[in-house]
């Protein structure tokens, strides 16, 4: 039987990395109504804050090799309390010991690969829950790779949320392609989307490079890359140019940093007026007048604030570095237009499809999702999960997913004392050494 109408929707987070972490929790907020009746607070009319039920998400972070630091998790500004770390066999566990405890969770946002996502979704059919959350789940940003991979690992949730209307034609027609449902996709927005709109100040001129783990991959295109921004600011020395890291040296994000930044500027002796910054990304954002990047998510922050930005074609308009996403959309340039100083002019037909709406639409952007959810909580029982990659639509593929994630909740909770956490995140800090400093080096002494 759904909850009663007069209580309060509980809602577990499950990411994998920092930047899920901060989606997966934002978007909880934005989604969940305020109980099963559908019933919400009054909206606030400002962009900053969400418009749903806005209660603390219960927030858990698988651990692996992107676990976030609580540096990185802290810098998401995505929640005040920090989630906690679990293995994918202790968070189903918990799963089924809130529902016998009576405290269970009535929505669970899976913010993780869509592997893992199939992976839990087995995981949560298993259970046998008497009844079983609604499951939502979706992409932290641009989805410019793995399109139809990525959504059918997916499939099965009750809701998959799209970021814009542009994603959510493509993701139906990917579901409808293949003959699955697409009811479970909703159009939504990025929830992180929002702050002060960009207003110019005097004696203030800065320019800001979104940096990205892996885009573009190689250390000769970082070097490139780098070389031209310490470049530009020589050329214009009453600019302030930053390079804005997500992560330090021996932490991970979303994505392995085979050359980091923080590593290639050794070899450069930049000038005064540049520096590398880190931080909370809106936060830089408020002093930015110029955001350059090559694909990076933080474009569509930029543009919806109308802080003017720029994406690289330097090292080609190419899938693999993403930036073949904003095709149409009037911001493609170069360093050498930049050093000109020539900002390009977003196509606002291509904004209005991506998503960003400036104009105030951001407002109603979860509307749907949040109605969605409040439908399904108010069920009498909800529908077993149904994804599409099943043992027989994809015998040679499904085994080997689920075998990767070890879901066995049957196991007994290993207990952690004091010293098993010390050693264990010892461990985990030779791992990322290992991962990060010494098999780059060894794969390049291989290749010699």
């Amino acid at each position: 039987m759904p909850a009663s109408s007069s209580e309060a929707v509980r809602v577990a987070v499950l990411a994998d990395s920092d930047t899920r972490w901060k989606w997966g929790a934002l978007t909880a907020r934005r989604i969940t109504p305020a109980d099963v009746s559908g019933s919400e607070k009054e909206p606030t009319g400002s962009e900053t804050e969400p418009t749903g039920s806005g209660s603390e998400p219960t927030g858990f972070v698988l651990r692996g090799r992107a676990t976030p630091t609580a540096r990185q998790l802290a810098e998401t500004g995505a929640s005040t309390a920090a989630p906690r770390e679990v293995t994918g066999a202790e968070f189903l566990r918990e799963v089924r010991d809130a529902e016998a405890r009576g405290e269970r969770y009535d929505v669970i946002v899976l913010a993780l690969v869509g592997g893992t996502v199939r992976a839990v979704l087995q995981g949560l059919a298993d259970l046998g829950l008497d009844r079983r959350p609604v499951i939502v789940t979706g992409y932290v940003g641009v989805v410019y790779e793995k399109l139809a991979d990525g959504l059918l690992l997916r499939h099965g949730a009750d809701v998959v949320l799209a970021n814009s209307r542009h994603d959510a034609e493509r993701f139906r027609a990917v579901y409808e392609g293949v003959g699955a449902g697409a009811e479970s996709v909703v159009e939504a927005a990025l929830p992180f989307l929002g702050g002060a709109p960009h207003r110019p100040e005097a004696g203030r001129d800065t320019l800001v490079f979104a940096a990205q783990p892996s885009v573009p991959v190689t250390r000769n295109e970082r070097a490139y890359v780098l070389e031209r921004l310490v470049r530009h600011a020589r050329l214009h020395p009453e600019r302030e140019v930053l390079l804005k890291l997500r992560s330090k040296p021996g932490e991970h994000t979303t994505h392995l940093e085979e050359h980091p930044y923080q590593r290639l500027v050794r070899d450069l002796d930049p000038p005064a007026n540049f520096r590398l910054v880190y931080g909370h990304m809106g936060e830089v954002l408020d002093r930015t007048d110029l955001l350059v990047t090559v694909s990076s998510t933080a474009a569509l922050e930029a543009l919806h604030r109308r802080i003017p930005t720029a994406i690289l074609t330097d090292c080609g308009v190419r899938e693999v570095n993403g930036n073949h996403h904003f095709i149409g959309s009037g911001l493609l340039t170069s360093f050498d237009r930049l050093d000109r100083g020539e900002v390009p002019e977003p196509d606002e037909e291509w904004l209005s499809r991506q998503g960003v709406a400036a104009g105030g639409s951001y407002d109603a952007a979860f509307d749907a999702a949040r109605e969605r959810v409040a439908q399904l909580l108010a069920l009498p029982e909800l529908p077993p999960i149904s994804p599409y990659y099943t043992a027989e639509t994809a015998p040679g593929y499904l085994p080997g997913i689920l075998a990767r994630h070890r879901l066995d909740v049957t196991a007994p909770p290993v207990r952690d004392s004091g010293l098993r956490r010390i050693v264990r995140e010892a461990a985990r800090g030779a791992y990322r050494h290992g991962v990060q400093r010494v098999a780059p080096v060894v794969r390049r002494l291989g290749e010699l």
